[in-house]
């Protein structure tokens, strides 16, 4: 290999980490990322498995509870920072009918990918 070629290399190889490094999502963009998912989560499959008379009140509860949700996933996960690329996990327990949550998440490139979520049913 020529110097050339190793040096093109070097560079190439310098600006993809930079990029990676610049592009590391963080904590707080995670839990913004999390709440919405959880949000229409909630909305879209766990209120219409309801009876009718109660999907509305389900969805007006969901909007209502959103502080306390954003608050239950901010203190239950936990980041692992590659620096890189950072690992989410997010051991969701919310007291109420609805069963636990285990999540994991990928957060590259200003963008996060779930590739676990299991639920406690």
């Amino acid at each position: 290999m020529s110097k050339i070629n190793r040096k093109i290399c070097k560079l190439g190889l310098i600006l993809s980490g930079s990029i990676l490094l610049i592009t590391n999502p963080g904590q707080g963009n995670y839990e913004e990322y999390a709440s919405k998912q959880l949000n229409i989560y909630l909305k879209e499959d766990v209120c219409p498995g309801i009876t009718k008379k109660l999907r509305n009140p389900c969805r007006i509860l969901v909007d209502l509870a959103r502080p306390q949700l954003d608050s239950a996933i901010a203190n239950q996960t936990q980041r692992q920072n590659f620096l890189l690329f950072s690992v989410y996990q997010t051991d969701l327990s919310i007291p109420s009918a609805l069963p636990d949550y285990h999540f994991e998440t990928l957060g590259i490139f200003d963008n996060f990918y779930t590739y676990c979520a299991e639920s406690s049913e």
